[in-house]
């Protein structure tokens, strides 16, 4: 089998999973585990339907990170709790998926399934790290389209969108982004800044929509292209309308860019330092498994995974 990376963007998975399964499914001692369930389920399809033989589940370890708010204040400032005055950076996570997530770590530990993530930034950031440095073919699952930024069909990086459902997977190469919003994957970060992202708290330029920043992309290519033109005497060929909202919205598309790209030269662990290479589960960690499939109520979901993992 031809070695292939997968990237989770693990989040964006249990939380799927938890508002996909009822949280009716239960341990005896009736902490829910559909998001356990639903993320175990997605794995096992998910590597073998893409055939990955190397798998990340990336973490946010910080998923606001205070560097990107002290930019720009309103970054994800709608995901925070507005009952927390202490904390500015605790997201709004319910009480039945909070008490699933270190089940989710030990399970995924059980498997051998690497779990990686950084310091003060995002799964994103652990994402593009990967899958800008990666030697073999990626597949970032994702329901972000931040990531769509690191599509790159000349090394093989794609990404598996789940925004739709697990049953109607869109696979997403440069095709596929330049038909949805007629800029390159490599524009996608300078196009998302000029349009603003609602469900990032990112305000974008006023009067600039998505038409408009992609038509202004086409014509130069890089948002640091077009300010220079617009600042250029005459305006560089930026109309006097376009040349008025560029500058009003100064401040803001000083930094914009900085939070919107995704990091990607973090220090990670190499693939092999991170145990990326999937396996099958064997000795205590196969028994162990097999036991919490009983205990904690995963029903199949435990032993999808470990066939699925035998194939690898």
């Amino acid at each position: 089998m031809p070695h292939r990376l997968m990237l989770l963007d693990t989040a964006s998975l249990y939380f799927r999973a938890f508002y996909g399964l009822p949280d009716t499914i239960r341990r005896p001692d009736g902490t829910p585990v559909n998001a356990v369930r639903g993320l175990l389920d997605m794995i096992a399809r998910l590597t073998t339907d893409y055939e990955a033989t190397h798998l990340i589940a990336c973490w946010d370890d910080d998923w606001r990170p205070q560097w990107r708010v002290d930019l720009i204040p309103t970054y994800k400032a709608h995901r925070v709790a507005e009952i927390v005055t202490a904390a500015s950076d605790v997201e709004v996570v319910p009480d039945a998926l909070e008490a699933q997530i270190p089940m989710i770590r030990h399970v995924l530990d059980l498997a051998g399934i690497a779990v990686v993530g950084a310091p003060e930034h995002e799964a994103d950031d652990v994402i593009g790290t990967y899958a800008s440095h990666a030697d073999l073919p990626v597949d970032v699952v994702t329901g972000d389209r931040d990531l769509f930024q690191v599509v790159d069909d000349a090394r093989q990086v794609r990404v598996i969108y789940t925004a739709r459902g697990m049953k109607n997977l869109e696979v997403v190469t440069d095709v596929v982004v330049v038909g949805k919003y007629r800029v390159l994957p490599e524009q996608y970060a300078d196009y998302a800044t000029l349009r603003g992202d609602a469900s990032d708290g990112l305000p974008g330029v006023a009067g600039i929509g998505e038409k408009t920043a992609a038509s202004l992309l086409g014509k130069f290519g890089t948002l640091d292209s077009l300010l220079a033109a617009s600042a250029a005497d005459g305006g560089g060929g930026v109309s006097a309308p376009v040349r008025a909202k560029l500058a009003a919205a100064e401040d803001y598309l000083s930094v914009a860019p900085t939070v919107v790209k995704i990091v990607r030269d973090l220090k990670l662990p190499t693939l092999e330092e991170a145990g990326a290479r999937l396996h099958s589960v064997e000795g205590e960690a196969r028994a162990e498994l097999e036991h919490l499939a009983v205990e904690w109520n995963l029903g199949s979901s435990v032993k999808r995974l470990l066939a699925a993992l035998e194939q690898r």
